[in-house]
């Protein structure tokens, strides 16, 4: 009785203990909890002379654990299957920018690549200097500016857009525009870092990526058309 108490006791702390940790933690942290916990039953049974006990429980569980343990081995360690990069980040690189998009919190930030604000982080702009960026972007690079417009867009709606007057008498926008690389077809390297993969990413992992990135960046959910259109370019380049 004792025993059972003390065990339901430390099973009702394990479980506290996982759900206090992030979701993403939880799954190798499970796998280490069972491995510590399992060795403590084997010695105790040893000890105890019941170890034949375990034995015949192993051999009757043997088939489904053959099929089971692989696959729960690899969601907890890798947390799904996709190949993601570390971090869980995608990147869509301009000739000005370079755009990350956290697939977690939907959050993006990015790099000034060139020009008069290279090396700072666009998290790091003032209004005034993001009209300038822009006006900038307008100026060397297509893609650029839509880039930095979509980040805008997210950022700030479209309030951003009665402080732009040159987008306003050129009729430009963010939606505007066939939404397709202006700059040449993508590379397989980017077309990876656009998706979050990693080479040697199956039919299945481009296909998984390519169903979530949508789902954040579409344009019916507020996203925009120019991030879906790379995001659509990435995988017919990786699937084609």
């Amino acid at each position: 009785m004792q025993i059972t108490l003390i065990f339901l006791v430390m099973s009702l702390f394990a479980a506290l203990w996982l759900r206090s940790l992030p979701r993403k933690q939880r799954g190798p942290a499970a796998i280490k909890l069972s491995l510590i916990v399992g060795t403590v039953i084997v010695v105790a049974l040893a000890v105890t002379g019941r170890l034949h006990f375990l034995f015949a429980l192993l051999a009757f569980l043997y088939p489904l654990l053959r099929r089971v343990l692989p696959s729960l081995l690899t969601g907890g360690l890798t947390g799904g299957g996709s190949k993601a990069k570390p971090g869980n980040q995608s990147h869509v690189s301009s000739e000005v920018l370079e755009m990350s998009l956290d697939h977690d919190s939907g959050t993006m930030d990015g790099t000034i690549l060139t020009g008069p604000m290279a090396g700072r982080t666009l998290s790091d702009l003032g209004e005034s200097e993001f009209l300038e960026l822009l006006r900038y972007c307008r100026a060397q690079d297509e893609d650029s500016a839509r880039l930095l417009e979509t980040y805008l867009d997210r950022r700030f709606g479209d309030s951003w857009r009665a402080d732009d007057e040159a987008g306003s008498e050129s009729g430009e926008s963010a939606g505007g525009g066939n939404g397709g690389n202006a700059s040449g077809p993508l590379t397989e390297s980017e077309a990876l870092d656009i998706l979050g993969l990693e080479p040697g990413a199956s039919r299945e992992d481009i296909i998984q990526a390519h169903r979530r990135m949508m789902q954040k960046v579409h344009p019916d959910h507020g996203g925009s058309n120019y991030l879906a259109a790379r995001i659509n370019e990435a995988k017919e380049c990786l699937l084609g």
